[in-house]
């Protein structure tokens, strides 16, 4: 039978551009224009945009996450860019994003995940865990891969990434390498699909039997890190990933241009 799963990466919640349930959103006065305002203008697109994608394509069989669900402590800036640095906290938002795709699953949906990077999911406890049990994953793991309809979906969030455009599809070339170096050692099964999060951007590559893609995210533009370090262009979105009876895949990069986030032109 066919199965339609929904893929999700770099939820990043906590951070003021990460993916925000209402709950959570700041709240400004109307017609102010301070940084905050911004902020709580960008939190509720984002969400509004997230329960767009969510409806549109279901109902789904599976969700996939690719880690970063939580954005961590953010030490590097002081927590400064953090709406709260509870990690408690921060897993309940992100449990509260992953509630809402349940709402349009079919019967037998089961959900799994891979960790993010230990900066912003821990390095000494693994945040996602309780993430996971909560929002009743059916396993989390660092490297996994699964049979869905004799296509073997290999899945991990770190992965290699670029400063130029062109390079962008290297990393999930590497990564089809490395597991049939793997499959060959007979440690892994070959995979048909190879996805990564980690990079907050849509690319992929392939062959005639086989594919690797990297992931949007759905957190925001408006990191420190990002703005102040990075050039690439940011794609904010979700896969819809269906596969057929006999194993057969295709995929739909739903890509959503955000209009908050276009950069100000000003006068000098």
């Amino acid at each position: 039978m066919k199965q339609r799963g929904i893929i999700l990466s770099d939820l990043h919640c906590g951070h003021l551009v990460g993916l925000t349930p209402p709950a959570w959103q700041i709240k400004e006065p109307k017609h102010s224009r301070t940084k905050r305002a911004k902020w709580a203008v960008l939190e509720k697109a984002l969400w509004g945009e997230y329960k767009k994608i969510l409806k549109k394509f279901e109902p789904y069989d599976f969700c996939l996450t690719m880690g970063d669900l939580v954005d961590g402590a953010g030490w590097r800036s002081g927590g400064s860019e953090l709406i709260t640095t509870s990690q408690e906290e921060q897993c309940d938002m992100a449990v509260a994003c992953l509630d809402q795709v349940r709402l349009h699953a079919n019967k037998g949906f089961r959900m799994r995940g891979v960790y993010g990077t230990g900066y912003h999911t821990g390095t000494d406890d693994d945040w996602e865990n309780s993430v996971a049990d909560k929002a009743g994953f059916k396993s989390i793991g660092s490297h996994d891969q699964f049979d869905i309809n004799g296509c073997v979906i290999d899945i991990k969030h770190d992965c290699g990434a670029s400063s130029i455009p062109h390079g962008r599809h290297t990393a999930g070339a590497k990564e089809h390498y490395w597991n049939v170096m793997y499959a060959d050692e007979q440690l892994a099964a070959r995979a048909d699909l190879i996805i990564r999060g980690h990079v907050h951007y849509y690319a992929f590559e392939g062959g005639p039997d086989w594919a690797a893609m990297t992931m949007p995210a759905l957190q925001g533009m408006g990191t420190k890190f990002g703005a102040r370090k990075c050039s690439g262009v940011v794609h904010w979105g979700a896969v819809i990933l269906d596969v057929d009876s006999k194993g057969g895949f295709d995929w739909h990069a739903e890509i959503v241009k955000i209009p908050q986030q276009k950069m100000s032109l000003s006068k000098l």
